[in-house]
Formats: structure tokens, sequence, C-alpha cells
């Protein structure tokens, strides 16, 4: 019999992707490593991801038997949290600091996020787990970091291009950045099999040969480790990004990536680009740049890969179950 049983509830949609699951899902997979049970609470959204990323995790439509839950769900606030709860810890994961969370822990993988910042949004004696060390990477990244860095210290031309702005491909701007890099590189293009431009996608893939497309891939650690550049997403692939020391123009598509975008870049981890306002003027001049400059590429890399080791999951994991110990007595 597992120790705890944890459950899951994490917000998916066209709107917002699918990065609150997979994030959830690799947590999911470090405490299952230790020895706990988890499940996710059944959502139409969720469960596309679910089934393609993790159809052995079960799903369920109620709480009951539950020892503890991981909430990763922005529309959800402290009334919420603790109506689902029901007196059980609660684990909140968020980026945002902007509303009270009912939770015993809050996860905040953002760049340059600090204790204050949850002041008066938290009850007494929530623990903060706080910065990109905390931020759950699956294990595959870790364990190609070492090579992976060391290949990029040596440098070398852009040769491969990774394209990854999300599973549902918000605002649709993998189509336009494909289109403009295509012929330039070789590009590994990652979507999900709901992305809404997708049938485009796959025609341009079968008229260029330089582009190949990714459809619901699992093999993203490679991927990441192989590319030169990448056009990336301001999601929680960022972190993904930056254990792998890979240099990135990124491409903020929502309000709530704004934040950590512009901490990334001041810590001259990336170029950002906010893609609503400034796609069309100036994402020919940021990708021209990143390709043709090796040592603005080298910096990038060097900081990137100081942000975030990819350990964080592991961290989460033992001290949430930690908490669910000490509350068991």
């Amino acid at each position: 019999m597992p120790e705890e049983r944890i459950l899951f509830i994490a917000d998916a949609g066209p709107a917002i992707g699918g990065g609150h699951v997979m994030r959830s899902l690799t947590l999911a997979r470090a405490l299952e490593a230790r020895g706990a049970e988890c499940a996710f609470r059944s959502h139409p959204d969720g469960d596309a991801v679910l089934d393609v990323f993790a159809r052995d995790l079960f799903r369920v439509d109620d709480d009951a038997g539950f020892d503890a839950l991981v909430i990763d769900h922005y529309a959800l606030s402290a009334g919420d949290h603790l109506a689902l709860a029901k007196g059980r810890p609660v684990l909140v994961i968020d980026d945002l600091a902007d509303r009270p969370l009912g939770a015993d822990m809050v996860l905040d993988s953002g760049i340059g996020r600090r204790a204050t910042d949850y002041r008066g949004l938290v009850p007494d004696g929530c623990e903060l787990l706080l910065g990109p060390s905390h931020a759950p990477m699956r294990p595959d990244f870790v364990a190609l970091r070492p090579e992976t860095l060391a290949r990029r210290a040596e440098g070398g031309p852009v040769r491969r291009i990774l394209v990854s702005l999300g599973l549902t491909d918000v605002g649709g701007f993998t189509l336009p950045a494909v289109q403009r890099l295509s012929g330039v590189a070789e590009l590994d293009v990652v979507v999900g099999s709901g992305a809404p431009r997708l049938a485009a996608l796959e025609a341009l893939a079968e008229a260029e040969p330089s582009v190949t497309l990714h459809v619901d891939t699992r093999d993203m650690a490679r991927l990441t480790a192989h590319a030169d550049i990448a056009i990336g997403g301001g999601g929680s692939s960022s972190w993904e990004r930056c254990v792998l020391g890979l240099p990135t123009l990124l491409l903020v598509l929502a309000d709530n990536q704004t934040q950590a975008a512009v901490a990334l870049a001041e810590a001259g981890a990336v170029i950002a680009l906010d893609a609503a306002a400034e796609f069309e003027a100036g994402f020919d001049a940021a990708a021209a740049r990143l390709i043709a400059e090796g040592a603005l590429r080298r910096r990038l890399s060097i900081a990137a890969a100081g942000i975030c080791d990819g350990r964080g999951a592991d961290r989460v994991a033992d001290a949430f179950l930690a908490l669910l110990r000490q509350r068991a007595g």
C-alpha cells in the first residue's frame, strides 16, 4: 500500500495550453518514485494531455480517499483551495502571487520571486518553495545536462533550431515563425495534436525538407539538447531550456508569462519579445542576431544554465512528503 495518496487538480485548455498538467505530471512522477500514489481529477482538456503523456495515471471524478492535494490552477484562490482541501494538506503551484491562496505549501519557480511577494496572500506557517531551483523538470533533462553544456561551451554554427511554443500553440505563432526560419537551418517544430494550425504545419513540413514536425513528442529532452538555439514560449518550458543551456528567443504568449520573461532577459538568459505586440516588427531581427552572433549564444547559454539545475521535482517532492508525514504524526 502507498504511504500517501495525492490528488492533482491542474488546469488546461486551448487558451492556456497544457503546461499546468505537464509540470504537475513531473511532480507526480517524483512523488510516485518515493512511494506515493498519485491521481488527477478528470477534466476533458487535462485528460487529453494525460492520454498522450501518462495513460497509466489514474483519473478520478471526486476527491474521496486522498490524503493531500496539489492544485495548479490560476482561476482558483483561497476559498476554492480550502473547500477542496476539507482540512487536508494542500500544495499550490503558482507563478503569479496575485491572489490569496489557501495553501500549506506554495511552489513558485519564478526567477527573482521573494517571500515578501506572498505577504498577506498565504496563511501563517505556509512553507514557500521559491525560485527556479524548485522548478519541476523530468529526469531525462538532468541526465543530458553535463554533455550538452560541454558541447555548447565548444561553440559552433547554428545547424538546428527548436521551435516550441506550447502544445496548443497559443496565439498561433508557430507557423509564421517556421515560415520565417525555413531554409535557414534544420528546424525541429514541436506542437500538440490539438494545435489549431496543425494541418498547415504538416503541409509545410511535407513541402520543406529542412522542417521536421514533432506532434505530442515524448522526446523533448533530446530535441532541446540537440538544438543550437530555440524559439520558445514563456511558460514552464523556459526552465527545461535553462537546464540544458539552450540560447533562446523567448516569445511571451500570455500576460502571466511577462514577469518571468522580463526576469530571464534581465539575467542575460534569453532574448524576449512580446509576441502580440512585437512579433511582426521584431522577430526577424532578433532571430537573425541569435543565429549570427556566436558570442551572444555563449553568454545566453552560460546565464541560462546557471539559473536552473533541473532537480526541482526532487526537492519539492521531498518537502511535500515531509510535510505530510509531519502532519500525520
